[in-house]
């Protein structure tokens, strides 16, 4: 094509969005040659994902930007930022610009999306919202000044408990703040979730240490600069709510003011009404997204919104697409939350059947909506395991191709290996069926072969926005290419073309002891960001080093690879302070151990519990408090427990053949023998251990990585047992064994397990993804089918050789112990202002909301507030003037 383009046709989009860039997207990927486009984008940043807002959180620095930069590039696009359109008129067809200027189209599109309203109650000018990029970095910016005057953790209350609340609630709790969840119905998400759902997803928010307030509409809000938090969330019926900040997220409001007064036709409840074809009440006038009301609906989803943008630019290159209406399937974006709906989470269609699994006690439900012969699909409610929701939504309307109950995994089932037709939808953000992602893998159209995901996105756009498809997409990529003989890449992450499996060989024969070492060896040349590797690869070649080598886990730079908890050498708490868990073996414990343990949870203040693993964890120390906290254990014998590493955690054990009537082994020893054997040493995922005495079980060893069970005959060991949101049973590996024949077993599992797995890969999954499963493991482990079970015990011989107590290292290095400051300058002297609740006899830190009641909190300097309380838990008087109720007595 020579010459400038003749182009004949103007498209005007108003709006700057998701909707406006999927607009464009469509427009030119038609390739209509007359088309010009001007898209008017109120904001300075051009279109951003707005989906994956609250990544911007943790991640100032991401952009979000939509798509590339080269969309923008394109001649036949003008992209206008920081631009408003302030009048819209239908005669004339023009568009105004915020300085005057007049703009003439054949075509306008309406995409100005909506705007976050604030409840309409007094004292709402004080409520910041949550909906842009700016939005966001004022929230940032705000907690962390917040937490710099106050001197403590700010109370952040979120009004609305929908998808947008509960990300923004998600968002401030990961930057610290202490979160209330204000909704006005009993159940959270109840737009998308039935009350069963709702009532899970309830009782995984509040284990998680955020509080609800439920069932009732805030009425005021109210300034209290001279008290200890600077506002007051009011109700008619419930206790008030202190906070320093309040954020609205209580849905959107169309932003239909142009189309208002042009006299376009708007909605009841707001929005441009629009037609199947997306066309409003004026010719040339279309709206999609946020803005465009369809049946009286206007729907906050990005689905929705691009099938919209789809049938517009469809209709506008002389098509006849239609929109069918809302897809409603939506995901919740929270870091532990596993929460996902589609179709009719309700059951309203006539005759329907619900398939209920719920196990309230774990926050686990899950649902599927099925016609009355259960054949058909028609929705589904999952909550705490949203595993089979990316398998099922694209069937969607289909048969099912098993009973409904074989795809609940949380009651035994799991996820069904799924054939699915050419026609089921993959990703509705971009509208890619299975169909299209299996021509691009066989490269179909002339096309070069999609064989790995970066190239399958470039392809079909698949996963490119929300990117919540990108699970099945891979699965269908891999399982067409396997149909046709392709390898299928096993890369561990764009940094590294290798699967952990094979890294680890290759770093292991290298001998290599560094980071910038093996990226220099085996990174991926062509990306110049591998250097500074990622949250997949950096933890995963830290546990690989540690594994080898078995050096300091913090050492000559790999303290920035690793995890919170490996970095602190401690479980981080929900309240930002730590838990210490010091090693007991197969839970046997002195007396003078124990009284060790009581004196340093005296005397620091640390709320005790003996924990499901054997052991006792302490609980509320700061992070400049473990120094001395370990000295003083180390000092009795105690040695790091590893609770904070993906590493053995422990080793359970009955009381065996010593004291029970039934033991016919001595469990006790061999629990003890084991745990100090492999403890420390780093593994794909955390491993637990069981040993029973006897054929009765008391340990639950069936249950464990590896489980030991006595018989009058040895030992019988168990593989591949974990615990958890799925259970899984262990498999019987070798039966009868003595006890050096059952160590050198366990030996070459567990170092064949960390050599092969791949990253945060449980022992359980690994052994179903090998071929051949458990009888492969025997072979190796048992048989000797590869000829390295000599090499497999050598490693763990040097690992026990090797091994250092992380701790007591720490403790004998003055610069290691610089780690463990609050702040660079933190000053020596303790916070005088900590507060405590004694909780059925112990202390325990004060939450936000009991620290401003007094008769349940005591507070003072952090010394004689210990003292007082020590008194107290004794039955001795308290300081006059200090009054203490205890709760939970």
């Amino acid at each position: 094509m020579s010459g400038a383009p003749a182009f004949t046709h103007h498209v005007v989009v108003v709006g700057g969005g998701p909707a406006a860039h999927r607009l464009t997207e469509a427009l030119l990927a038609r390739d209509n040659p007359a088309l010009r486009i001007s898209v008017y984008c109120e904001e300075s940043s051009p279109p951003y994902d707005r989906v994956a807002l609250s990544t911007r959180f943790e991640e100032p620095e991401n952009t979000l930007l939509l798509g590339t930069v080269a969309l923008w590039d394109d001649p036949r696009v003008r992209l206008h930022t920081g631009q408003a359109v302030v009048e819209l008129d239908p005669g004339t067809k023009t568009v105004t610009l915020a300085d005057g200027t007049a703009v003439e189209y054949d075509d306008a599109v309406l995409a100005t999306g909506s705007s976050a309203p604030r409840p309409p109650i007094p004292g709402n000018q004080d409520i910041a919202v949550y909906r842009t990029i700016e939005d966001v970095d004022w929230l940032v910016r705000r907690v962390e000044k917040l937490k710099h005057q106050l001197g403590r953790v700010p109370h952040c209350a979120v009004i609305g408990g929908g998808l947008l609340g509960l990300e923004a609630a998600g968002g401030l709790a990961g930057r610290g703040a202490d979160v209330s969840i204000v909704h006005s119905r009993g159940h959270l998400m109840n737009a998308q979730l039935d009350e069963g759902g709702g009532r899970a997803l309830n009782r995984l928010l509040a284990g998680q240490g955020y509080h609800l307030q439920l069932g009732e509409r805030p009425v005021a809000l109210r300034s209290n600069a001279a008290g200890r938090y600077g506002y007051t969330l009011e109700f008619q019926h419930s206790d008030s709510l202190p906070c320093d900040l309040v954020v609205a997220a209580v849905g959107i409001t169309a932003r239909d003011e142009l189309a208002r007064a042009a006299g376009l036709r708007v909605g009841a409840s707001g929005g441009v009404v629009i037609d199947e074809t997306c066309l409003t009440s004026a010719p040339h006038v279309w709206a999609i997204g946020e803005v465009a009301s369809f049946e009286d609906t206007c729907m906050g989803l990005v689905a929705p919104a691009n099938a919209m943008a789809e049938v517009v630019a469809d209709r506008l290159c002389g098509g006849q697409a239609s929109f069918e209406g809302f897809d409603t399937a939506a995901k919740l974006k929270l870091a532990g939350m596993d929460v996902a709906s589609f179709g009719d989470t309700f059951g309203e269609t006539p005759g329907a059947l619900e398939v209920v699994y719920a196990d309230p006690a774990q926050g686990l439900y899950q649902k599927l909506v099925v016609t009355d012969d259960a054949r058909i699909l028609l929705g589904g409610v999952f909550v705490g395991d949203a595993g089979p929701y990316t398998s099922l939504r694209p069937l969607l309307g289909r048969e099912l191709p098993a009973e409904p109950s074989a795809f609940l995994s949380s009651s035994g089932g799991g996820e069904v290996d799924l054939e699915l037709p050419h026609e089921a939808q993959i990703c509705s953000c971009k509208d890619v069926s299975a169909g299209a992602v299996r021509e691009a893998v066989s490269g179909q159209g002339g096309e070069a072969s999609c064989t790995d995901m970066g190239s399958l996105k470039a392809c079909t756009a698949v996963g490119t926005q929300c990117g919540s498809c990108i699970p099945l997409a891979k699965k269908v990529m891999e399982k067409e290419m396997l149909s046709q003989g392709v390898e299928v890449s096993r890369a561990m992450c764009e940094h590294f073309p290798q699967s952990r499996s094979e890294l680890f060989d290759r770093v292991r024969a290298a001998q290599l002891r560094s980071f910038t070492e093996i990226v220099d060896h085996f990174g991926a040349p062509a990306d110049s960001a591998v250097n500074l590797g990622c949250d997949v690869c950096k933890p995963a070649v830290a546990s690989m080093l540690a594994a080898m080598h078995d050096e300091y886990i913090l050492g000559t730079g790999r303290g920035g690879l690793q995890d919170t908890n490996d970095r602190a050498l401690a479980n981080l708490q929900k309240n930002g302070t730590y838990s210490v868990m010091p090693r007991i073996p197969a839970g046997e414990i002195t007396p003078a151990k124990l009284a060790v343990i009581a004196e340093v949870a005296t005397d620091f203040g640390l709320y005790t519990k003996i924990s499901a693993a054997q052991r006792i964890d302490l609980f509320g120390a700061r992070i400049e408090q473990l120094p001395s906290i370990w000295a003083r254990l180390v000092d009795a014998g105690f040695e790091s427990g590893q609770a904070y590493g993906k590493a053995l955690r422990n080793v359970k054990s009955c009381v065996g053949s010593t004291w029970c009537r039934y033991g016919v082994q001595d469990s006790v020893a061999m629990g003890i023998f084991l745990e100090n054997r492999y403890k420390g040493l780093r593994s794909p995922h955390k491993m637990k251990f069981g040993v029973s005495g006897c054929a009765r079980e008391c340990a639950e060893a069936r249950a464990k990585d590896v489980g030991i069970i006595a018989t009058s005959d040895g030992w019988n060991m168990y593989v591949g047992g974990n615990g958890g949101a799925t259970p899984v049973h262990g498999q019987l590996l070798a039966k009868d064994l003595d006890d050096d024949t059952l160590v050198a077993y366990i030996d070459r599992y567990i170092m064949y397990y960390i050599r092969t797995a791949d990253r945060l890969q449980r022992t359980a999954r690994w052994i179903e993804e090998l071929p051949g499963g458990v009888e492969h493991v025997a072979d190796v482990v048992v048989h000797d089918s590869l000829g390295v079970a000599a090499d497999l015990e050598r490693s763990i011989a040097d690992h026990v050789d090797r091994y250092e107590d992380e701790w007591a290292a720490t403790l004998r290095d003055p610069e290691k112990l610089r780690r463990f400051r609050s702040f660079v300058n933190a000053p020596e002297s303790p916070d005088t202002d900590l507060k405590y609740v004694l909780e059925r006899g112990q202390i325990r830190p004060a939450t936000e909301q009991e620290r401003d009641s007094a008769d349940l909190v005591l507070i003072g300097p952090t010394i004689p507030v210990r003292e007082e309380l020590r008194d107290y838990a004794a039955g001795d008087s308290l300081t006059p003037g200090v009054a203490v109720q205890e709760i939970g007595a």
